[in-house]
């Protein structure tokens, strides 16, 4: 039987960017991988670190806002052109960028994780719309990861058709379990003596990490041993404030780029784990992660993370520090509550395997190859 030939490409992937759309293209080639039925190559950018794997093909570029446009773009189709894949897979529009130049083709799969450009001011440039657009419309089938992010792509391009837009959820690795010990002996090597609040992610404007740091402030006024930890680096619009962050706030941790490796020990530190976007989620990788390791979770009521999470998580409106502050006082000071959330979540979130995306995506590459 003819191996299936399939050619991922996306901007960033795991664990050389730790974003949520990085670890859902490495864990799809994870999955794929280990199918024997099928080749796969996943094409991407080299940003901090070189991943040295056989199928994984990095190209370097310059990595300053949109110059590595070019280089990028130019990579991707001088690989692709001349080889026989059965299926290419852009991830994020930014990752199929170059699909856009590719001519025409009827094999073409994308993945849309959010609706970030319509919904954040962030994206000054009316440039990445019309890219989420263009990708759109190129694209034989669409993917995205909840069924709130693909209500919202049929709301905003009405012209598509829903019926090309596939749900495949995310998923999360095996790695992120409870690490006790291990977390007893960070937060020891950290002089951490009260309870913890964890942020971990991108440090961007949409994601709220302002309004996560005044509720803390407001929160240790009445739990003074508190502390909070937002691991992640910033990305170029929210360096200069990064920074005065740090200045400023002295008894918050800045731990900035946590290896792969640590992650789950983090997670499993934290008595409370908050993300706090306003927008522009379409799963919400990073609080199921913090479930799997025993850790409550706190979020902004986002359609996506209300799908997801159901009933496993605290949601409190985005952009209300005072509420926010509020809802974290409650659930630290009521220790049986966080206990029974993390009992009743760990049977939920197993339905967020690998190996239940993965076939849900074969499914779909089925589906483009009968087409």
């Amino acid at each position: 039987m003819k191996k299936l030939n399939i050619c991922l490409i996306s901007l960033t992937v795991a664990p050389d960017s730790q974003d949520g759309s990085a670890k859902f293209i490495r864990g799809v080639f994870d999955y794929l991988n280990k199918q024997e039925h099928i080749n796969v190559k996943l094409i991407t950018a080299e940003w901090n670190k070189n991943l040295n794997l056989p199928n994984i093909i990095q190209f370097r570029v310059i990595k300053k806002s949109f110059l590595w446009i070019p280089q990028f773009v130019f990579n991707v189709i001088k690989y692709i052109k001349g080889k026989q894949f059965d299926i290419i897979h852009g991830n994020g529009p930014k990752g199929s960028l170059p699909l856009i130049f590719l001519g025409k083709r009827k094999n073409i799969v994308s993945t849309l994780h959010d609706l970030g450009p319509f919904e954040t001011k962030f994206s000054l440039l009316p440039v990445e719309k019309y890219l989420f657009k263009q990708v759109a419309k190129k694209a034989t089938i669409l993917t995205t990861c909840s069924n709130s992010i693909r209500r919202e792509i049929k709301s905003f391009l009405q012209k598509i058709n829903i019926s090309k837009i596939f749900n495949l959820y995310s998923a999360i690795e095996e790695k992120f379990k409870p690490y006790p010990e291990e977390a007893k002996k960070l937060k020891h090597k950290m002089k951490i003596n009260g309870p913890v609040l964890l942020y971990i992610g991108r440090i961007a404007l949409y994601k709220g990490v302002d309004d996560i740091i005044t509720a803390y402030n407001i929160a240790k006024k009445k739990i003074p041993n508190l502390t909070l930890i937002l691991g992640g680096k910033p990305d170029f619009y929210m360096e200069q404030i990064f920074q005065e962050w740090k200045r400023n706030y002295q008894d918050i941790f800045f731990p900035g780029f946590i290896s792969e490796e640590d992650i789950p020990v983090y997670y499993s530190m934290g008595d409370i784990f908050i993300t706090y976007s306003y927008a522009a989620e379409g799963f919400g990788l990073t609080p199921v992660e913090a479930i799997a390791c025993g850790t409550p979770v706190i979020c902004s009521s986002l359609p996506a993370f209300k799908e997801v999470l159901q009933d496993n998580a605290v949601f409190v409106p985005p952009k209300n520090p005072s509420l926010l502050a509020k809802e974290i006082i409650n659930l630290i000071n009521d220790e049986e509550k966080r206990s029974i959330m993390i009992k009743k979540a760990q049977q939920f979130i197993k339905r967020y395997t690998w190996d239940s995306v993965g076939k849900k995506l074969e499914e779909v590459y089925e589906k483009l190859l009968n087409s």
